[in-house]
């Protein structure tokens, strides 16, 4: 009877212990779910502000100083972009670099090469004081100027951003070609 009656007890403690542990592993998913709900809702309101700002600043450049009675009265090759499609790719750009900067802060590239963040914010300082240069100013020279530096600052902030993320890296590639054909629109300005 005795080995029957310990057959009883150790077939009903793993069962205790197997529910004791099923609960917590619940308990557990709860608390993931919940904190996963956080972060998700956290990184939602970042990208947002990630990608706002640099697309409101670049709004506000364009509304600004984005207007030039020169680059819209002159002939231009059919390869010379018209102003709203200058103006379409620097958003798009701004876009962009908005969304590779945050993919580099998410996995934290930021902290761990502060001077991505440099090269990011002088990008984008770059890209807005292009407009107010070149069509208020009138100083194309000095945009071609701009526009350079701005190539120099993109490949380096692709090459900053693709060692944290290499698809933070990849997104800076189609800005490479925006700064291009700026520059290009640029020249044409300069010499025309």
């Amino acid at each position: 009877m005795a080995s029957q009656d310990q057959l009883k007890h150790r077939s009903t403690k793993p069962q205790h212990e197997e529910q004791h542990k099923k609960s917590d592993h619940d308990d557990d998913d709860k608390m993931n779910k919940s904190t996963r709900k956080q972060k998700a809702k956290r990184g939602l309101k970042s990208l947002g502000i990630a990608l706002s700002i640099p697309l409101l600043l670049t709004l506000l450049d364009i509304s600004l100083f984005g207007s030039s009675y020169k680059y819209v009265s002159m002939e231009k090759p059919f390869w010379m972009p018209r102003l709203w499609a200058l103006h379409l790719a620097c958003l798009g750009s701004a876009f962009l670099m908005g969304l590779s900067a945050w993919l580099v802060w998410a996995e934290g590239g930021f902290h761990r090469q502060p001077m991505a963040m440099l090269l990011y914010l002088s990008q984008l300082g770059l890209s807005l004081a292009w407009d107010p240069v070149v069509f208020k100013a009138g100083a194309t020279k000095v945009g071609l100027v701009l526009c350079m530096a701005l190539f120099g600052v993109l490949i380096a902030c692709a090459r900053a951003f693709k060692n944290v993320n290499p698809i933070a890296g990849d997104l800076v590639k189609p800005c490479l070609g925006w700064a291009v054909l700026l520059s290009l629109a640029n020249l044409k300005l300069v010499y025309p």
